[in-house]
């Protein structure tokens, strides 16, 4: 009987331990397995996603944030830079399309028909004047112009009789020389009333006008209005200022040693502060004759389109005068982004596929050439494509979020 609890108790201690071990190995096991492997894939994945963020020299962002730091895309292009002659000068207008207006006699100011900035024909009235020597003016013309009437029919008489021997040639004399003078006077007082602007046809028929027209003599654009309601102004007294914007030239200064560059016909490039990245053309129209001594410097004009009359007198100008032709590509210099000694631009990659409302970004090493007007030529790796967008505004904002993207990969 002992030996039989003896065996009793060691079978079930075997048993029980082998009961034990395998539920831990199989649990154990099982657990520790599923564990690592999920945690082996989710790292795969992220490396994976990793790896397409953090593809080197790109930046994906979405048409919102595009929107949101303004950024601007061209398509690259040819320009004439380089092998020009740099000048500087002033938009300005010739006499003849500028004009002060002033009156021919004193008046006060009865009415004012235009403001600053209007657009007026040539012979528009600007504004009305009234004075009583106005009127004056035109009864002594009426008064004139009647006894006129009389004088030349008796001047007319008086010759008649004088040729057939019936009157004394002083007779004939006084009323031939009474019908000359005036005649002189009406003709005088006729042209007077006409240089005011007055019909003088209807002053002959009785009418009186109280108040003479201050017009235009040139199409433009009012520059500046002098008076004010009721304002007396003496003759000879600036009223008006009127200029036809259309018209308008450079007048340009070249200095001595480019000087013999210089020729009638040449094209010019130039550019100015109202409309920095736009390129205006013109062409050399006449060269001055006189040499100024400080500056060093001979004027020459050139005749530009101004039809929309954007351009207005006095603005300052940079320009080239184009002495050959020296075509590349070019880019503005805000496109240009540099680390260190090396230069880039971003281009729209539209290779490959991308997310819906995005768009990806690839920055570009070039060589520089000419900066010439606000644009550097660009020389890009001979294997791409020349019909390429180029990011023309926000090329450092692009730069800036490449920059973090690789530091949040890194880390």
């Amino acid at each position: 009987m002992k030996y039989i609890a003896i065996i009793s108790v060691a079978l079930m201690t075997f048993f029980m331990v082998g009961c034990n071990d395998k539920p831990d190995s199989e649990l154990g096991h099982n657990e520790e397995s599923t564990t690592a492997e999920k945690m082996e894939g989710e790292e795969d994945a992220h490396d994976e996603h990793n790896e397409e963020e953090g593809e080197e020299g790109v930046v994906v962002l979405t048409n919102d944030q595009i929107q949101t730091v303004g950024l601007e895309t061209k398509m690259l292009e040819k320009r004439n830079l380089g092998n020009n002659i740099k000048v500087t000068g002033r938009l300005e207008l010739f006499p003849q399309d500028k004009a002060n207006i002033s009156p021919f006699m004193g008046g006060n100011v009865r009415s004012i028909k235009v403001i600053e900035g209007d657009k007026v024909r040539k012979g528009e009235v600007l504004a009305y004047l009234e004075h009583p020597d106005i009127i004056s003016m035109q009864q002594e013309y009426q008064e004139k112009n009647d006894e006129l009437v009389f004088l030349k029919q008796d001047f007319e008489r008086k010759k008649t009789l004088f040729d057939k021997g019936v009157s004394s040639g002083k007779e004939f004399q006084m009323a031939q020389s009474k019908f000359r003078s005036t005649t002189s006077s009406v003709n005088g007082l006729r042209s007077k009333l006409r240089l005011l602007g007055i019909n003088t046809s209807k002053v002959e028929q009785g009418e009186i006008y109280s108040a003479i027209p201050i017009s235009t003599p040139i199409s433009g654009y009012v520059d500046e209005v002098m008076v004010s309601l009721g304002d007396y102004v003496a003759p000879q007294s600036k009223m008006f200022a009127v200029s036809d914007n259309s018209k308008i030239h450079l007048d340009l200064k070249v200095y001595e040693k480019d000087i013999p560059k210089v020729k009638e016909g040449q094209k010019i490039i130039f550019t100015v502060a109202s409309k920095p990245d736009e390129l205006l053309t013109a062409e050399v129209h006449s060269i001055g004759k006189t040499f100024e001594e400080d500056p060093k410097a001979l004027h020459v004009h050139a005749d530009i389109d101004n039809k929309n009359g954007e351009l207005l007198p006095g603005m300052y100008v940079e320009g080239r005068i184009a002495e050959g032709q020296k075509s590349g590509y070019a880019v503005p210099e805000e496109a240009i982004v540099k680390e260190g000694e090396q230069s880039y631009i971003f281009i729209v990659d539209e290779d490959g596929e991308t997310e819906e409302n995005t768009v990806k970004f690839k920055r570009i090493p070039v060589s520089t050439g000419v900066n010439d007007l606000g644009f550097v030529e660009i020389n890009i790796p001979s294997e791409m494509a020349k019909n390429i967008k180029v990011v023309t505004v926000g090329a450092y904002t692009l730069s800036s979020e490449m920059v973090k993207g690789e530091l949040e990969h890194g880390h």
